[in-house]
């Protein structure tokens, strides 16, 4: 059997609390049951490998002469 991940599972694997998701533009859920949304962990943890933010955004600008 598959195992997606809920909304607050999501959270929690990313340390957020469920509210702060909807800051978030995560990605396009993996499963979707009537309305309720289901992601695998590794598009998750891939998502949020690559995602901007928490210093990821400066990986692709170059940075200043000092």
């Amino acid at each position: 059997m598959i195992r997606y991940l809920s909304r607050s599972e999501v959270a929690e694997l990313l340390g957020v609390k469920p509210d702060t998701l909807n800051r978030y533009k995560l990605p396009e859920p993996d499963a979707m049951i009537g309305r309720a949304r289901g992601w695998l962990p590794e598009t998750i943890e891939e998502w949020d490998a690559n995602r901007p933010g928490n210093g990821n955004w400066r990986s692709n600008q170059s940075r200043p002469e000092s």
